[in-house]
């Protein structure tokens, strides 16, 4: 539903991004199913079947594939929902508020790709969608993804001790980042 209201694809310098289709799925599973990629994703899937199963139609309706020159490299996540609000006042938060985050393939890593795909993401959001503030979460160890967060102009807005039950780590700390749209347009 939120990706039927914007136009597509969308481009930047070097990428294309528009949203996942049926055939993009095999390259997706190729990149989330490596163990490098999978050690800081919510799972390892080791089966196509099972990961399509999981990953549901819900899950395709938030994602973007990233598209260097016709090949899936990677893939974004968008999920836009209500800010929470009071009754009198809950209109003025619908869809006002988005969760987003980013997977790339080992083999591109290092190019500049993601901060490339996130910023036209940042955008989409803010200018297309209306949306007044985006959050992404992650591992504290995913230093990484924690960097993308800060080249974005998004802020820690908390470090949660022990609250994340890791596959391989065990409890560790979660992190959140969040960029308000006034901060960005600032």
């Amino acid at each position: 539903m939120t990706f039927d209201r914007l136009s597509w694809p969308r481009r930047t310098e070097r990428l294309t991004l528009r949203p996942a289709e049926t055939p993009d799925l095999p390259a997706v599973f190729a990149i989330r199913s490596r163990k490098e990629v999978a050690e800081w994703m919510p799972n390892h899937p080791t089966s196509y079947d099972e990961w399509l199963l999981k990953l549901g139609p819900v899950g395709v309706d938030r994602m973007l594939v990233i598209d260097l020159y016709g090949v899936v490299i990677g893939d974004l996540y968008l999920h836009v929902v209500d800010g929470w609000a009071q009754a009198e006042v809950k209109e003025v938060a619908t869809r006002a508020q988005a969760e987003i985050g980013w997977c790339l393939s080992p083999d591109h890593q290092g190019h500049g790709y993601v901060t490339e795909a996130t910023t036209e993401l940042v955008r989409l959001c803010f200018e297309d969608l209306g949306v007044r503030r985006l959050v992404a979460n992650a591992f504290a160890d995913n230093v990484p993804s924690l960097r993308v967060m800060e080249r974005l102009g998004m802020v820690c807005e908390g470090r949660f001790r022990s609250e994340s039950l890791h596959r391989d780590h065990g409890w560790v700390d979660g992190i959140t980042y969040a960029l308000l749209r006034a901060d960005w347009e600032g």
